[in-house]
């Protein structure tokens, strides 16, 4: 499918990669639009590619290995491993197997099942994402294992990212996997926050919350890899197992109360977490610096890529945040008053225009049981409330391909939606209303289906709006 631009300044012929159902996406609505914004997504997604970071960060030059600003000491006498776990981690261990060639000693890698890729010094594990599995269980005592292969000296790579919470899960004393997943369904879909969400989770975990970093020597050299797929970047929300916790069981319990959660969890997990439970405090400091910590993409990564990309094809460009929280209607019909204020009277920017945010969303599926996600919901809900008098359309993507515990990356919307949605006998109102909107997004060919995409930074939120006829 060759891609040109509504705003006349692209170069033809580029080929969409990323978007499985592009040609589905382009049977309807404003074509030129819709055409431009997967040519936004396709750029976004080729420039997070965390291979490509990963190789511009990392080097080994005689005795010492290069992370970015950071040197490390690496004679040939001590080893090199490598030890991942999340939806970006295979990418990275790809690029740490093509550097460091023979000096890698071997290593493993917990993927997300469904993605695909080989290497040739580092295991693959394979378990699943957003919900643990007993394969997450066996990974992660497989993890626990091999973390004592390292001995004094050796220099340790973590590549840790997004989602390694669900792949990497290890329940604490007395609790089971159906706790775990119980639990993860429910924080998932209550509207809590992802800072929330972990500071329940690592202290669940037998390897959460730098716990699994406690298990390597201590007189080796741990480097952490990673990419952020959370607002501010905060280490211990991206490669929580291998860096200091900042959260607490007290910030764990908050969430429980915040979101009236007691009496929804297991007994066990009442039992675990409760005053005089099992459950400890996570490690506030570990042998190792924190500059030993390199994120190669940052959560604004997609963002920044975003307008350069819009800009390549011809329009006006705007960030208005790299930091979006809250309900994700709410925000979706913001970008839609914004598309209003550009129709009537050319502000913040003139069509054609770009207008692009990312950030954390949240979306409570569990009040009605519907099946959707956070990027969905922004684009559909912005999409009916979009100005008639000019074009305009709304994409919202997980830029890992997993758009809340669905299998879809998002949506891409216009007004057409209102038009297609009777004669399918679909109500959006109702969808939205419900949280159920994925089952009318993919009736409607507006879900945007990537797969695994292998990177994993934060969510892309982008309006564009065309001239008027």
């Amino acid at each position: 499918m060759a891609l040109g631009s509504s705003a006349g300044s692209a170069a033809p012929g580029r080929v969409l990669r990323h978007v499985r159902n592009a040609g589905a996406l382009l049977q309807h609505g404003a074509i030129a639009l819709r055409r431009d914004a997967l040519a936004i997504l396709d750029r976004v997604l080729t420039e997070v590619d965390p291979y490509d970071a990963c190789r511009r960060a990392l080097r080994l030059e005689g005795d010492t290995l290069h992370v970015g600003s950071l040197k490390v000491s690496a004679p040939p006498a001590s080893r090199i491993w490598f030890f991942g776990a999340g939806k970006a981690s295979l990418r990275i261990a790809q690029a740490v197997e093509e550097e460091l060639g023979k000096r890698l000693q071997g290593g493993l890698v917990v993927c997300k099942e469904g993605q695909e890729g080989e290497l040739n010094r580092i295991d693959i594990r394979y378990a699943n994402h957003p919900i643990p599995s007993q394969a997450s269980i066996d990974a992660a005592r497989d993890m626990v294992a091999r973390a004592a292969l390292p001995r004094p000296g050796d220099v340790v790579l973590c590549g840790i990212t997004g989602g390694s919470s669900a792949l990497l899960t290890l329940p604490g004393r007395g609790l089971g996997l159906d706790d775990v997943q119980a639990l993860t369904k429910i924080l998932l879909t209550c509207g809590a926050s992802i800072f929330e969400i972990n500071a329940v989770r690592k202290h669940l975990s037998e390897v959460g919350g730098g716990r699994l970093a406690q298990k390597f020597d201590a007189d080796a050299s741990i480097v952490n890899l990673t990419v952020s797929d959370v607002i501010g970047d905060a280490p211990d929300y991206i490669t929580d197992p291998t860096v200091p916790d900042t959260s607490t069981i007290a910030d764990a319990r908050t969430t429980l109360d915040r979101y009236e959660l007691w009496d929804r969890i297991s007994p066990a997990l009442r039992a675990f977490l409760g005053p005089g439970g099992a459950v400890s405090e996570t490690p506030k400091a570990l042998p190792w610096p924190p500059e030993y910590t390199h994120v190669l993409l940052s959560a604004s990564s997609p963002v920044d890529a975003a307008r350069r990309a819009a800009e390549a094809l011809g329009y006006r460009a705007l960030i208005l945040s790299t930091s979006f929280e809250g309900e994700s209607q709410s925000l979706g019909e913001a970008f839609a008053a914004i598309a209003r204020e550009v129709a009537l009277r050319g502000h913040p920017l003139s069509p054609p225009c770009a207008l692009i945010g990312g950030g954390e969303t949240v979306v409570r599926i569990a009040d009605y049981g519907g099946q959707g996600g956070p990027n969905q919901e922004f684009a559909l809900a912005g999409a009916l409330q979009l100005p008639s008098s000019c074009p305009a359309i709304m994409l919202g993507a997980d830029t890992d391909g997993t758009d809340g515990p669905t299998h879809v990356a998002g949506a891409l919307c216009d007004r057409s939606a209102l038009e297609r949605a009777p004669a399918l006998g679909i109500d959006l109102h109702q969808a939205l209303y419900r949280h159920d909107v994925t089952p009318a997004l993919l009736g409607l060919n507006d879900a945007v289906i990537t797969g695994p995409t292998g990177t994993n930074v934060n969510d892309l939120k982008l309006l564009l709006v065309g001239a008027a006829a």
